[in-house]
Order: C-alpha cells, then structure tokens, then sequence
C-alpha cells in the first residue's frame, strides 16, 4: 500500500486526540476537513456517511466529538480505503467502508450502500472539472481534486439522494463554485446555512461552507465568516481552536 501511495505518514489532529495515516504525497487532510468536521451537527445515534472520504479524516474528527455516531465511509481509492479502515481500527471504531464511485448508482448498489440511509452526509466534493484547469500529474492528488466534466452536479444529486428526508448535508467547497452547488442544492434541500472562509479579514472568500436539511422549507441564512488568519499571518484564536478542536461551528 505504501508504494502505491508513495509512503505514508503517521499524524494526529484536533490537538493530537485523532490519530491519522495519510499518504505522505498528494491530497492531505488538512484545514478543509477540520471546519468541515466542526460544522457537522452529529447527535448520539445518527448514521454519518462520509462522502469521498479518502483517509477519514472528516468523519474521524466528527466520531471524536460525538462518539456515539455510526460512521459509514465511501472512497472509490482502494488503498486509501484500505488507510481509512487502519485509520478507524487505530481510533477504535467501528464503521463500515464502500470502496465504490459514489458517482455510479449501480456500483453503490452493488456494494450495499443504499438510498436515503444517512442521517448526516458529509462531503468535501474534488474542487475542479475536466476541462477547468491543469489536472495534478501525481493520480492520487487529481483524482481528489478533479471530477469529470458535470461531476459536481452529479455528486451532489448522488450525496442527497444517500440522505434520507429530514437529513442533513454539510459539505465545503471553493467560494468561487457557491452558484453551482447552489443549483445543484436549493431546490431539494430547505434551511440552508452559507458561512464563507477567508484567509484573512481583508481577502476575498476561499472556501464556503454549506449545509441544509433534505425537504425542509425553512429560509436560508448567512452565518458569521471564519477568518483564519490575523495580520501576523497566525492563526486566528478561533481557527487556532478549531484546529484543536476546542471549538466548532454549530
């Protein structure tokens, strides 16, 4: 696995309580997985499916801040899948992993990953199309960061049609891609929450965070920014807390 991966490093989050394996090279957990996972409103009971979870990192995080979720991963990379499995054993959870194309309804099938089964779905989507930019040379890092052209439309239609009614989304995404999850989002999901991130107070957005409950018809909201950074180029005391997992986003 490790060749494969091109080696693999042992490193913890939320302050060292979340022991992580990730591939030493190519796409890494990192802040986007942190307020991802601090934005997860997971209660005692709920089925949390990870979305694309590569090592597990998301979810791993949520299971630290509510163990009594029942965790479900899905990551079509088998030696990533193989990672977040070590990942899960190391943590001392239970959960179950599809090693299946959340973007094939057949394959999901076929692996037992069923419609309307989620309480939560988390997901942070690959950022970019075919077509859109120069895809990474290294296959692990495009296959994170790259979907084929209307990928994200279908993700999101695969994403919610896993959610079950009354079930809840979270996933973040680049700002300068909102209008397309809205698109995808608005019509089947109600109470919506926007929070934009900024790498500090006075740049534009970087990431948005978007969540929203499957056949609600509450109103939509714009909750407060997170900015990451302070003018020395630190972390700001909330992202420091996040980091640590002191703090969340609920």
């Amino acid at each position: 696995m490790s060749d494969a991966l091109g080696g693999i490093t042992d490193d913890r989050l939320l302050g060292g309580r979340v022991p992580l394996a990730q591939p030493a090279r190519g796409h890494r957990a990192g802040t986007d997985a942190v307020l991802l996972a601090a934005s997860a409103p997971a209660k005692a009971g709920d089925r949390v499916l990870d979305v694309g979870a590569s090592t597990g990192a998301v979810g791993l995080m949520v299971a630290a801040r509510q163990k009594a979720v029942r965790l479900a991963f899905v990551e079509r990379d088998p030696d990533l899948a193989a990672l977040c499995r070590r990942n899960c054993r190391q943590n001392g959870l239970e959960a179950e992993i599809f090693v299946t194309d959340v973007l094939d309804k057949a394959a999901r099938r076929s692996v037992g990953l069923l419609p309307e089964s989620a309480d939560l779905v988390l997901s942070n989507p690959p950022f970019l199309e075919e077509g859109q930019a120069r895809i990474s040379p290294d296959a692990g890092r495009a296959a994170a960061h790259a979907l084929p052209a209307g990928g994200l439309q279908a993700w999101l239609k695969a994403c919610l049609s896993l959610l079950r009614p009354k079930g809840r989304l979270v996933l973040i995404h680049r700002a300068d891609r909102l209008a397309e999850c809205l698109e995808g989002l608005s019509g089947p999901l109600g109470d919506l929450s926007l929070r934009f991130v900024h790498p500090s107070a006075d740049r534009p957005a970087i990431r948005v965070l978007l969540s929203g409950v499957k056949g609600s018809r509450a109103s939509s909201k714009i909750l407060p920014p997170v900015i990451l950074n302070g003018p020395d180029g630190r972390f700001t005391p909330q992202a420091q807390a996040l980091h640590l997992g002191e703090a969340d986003l609920l």
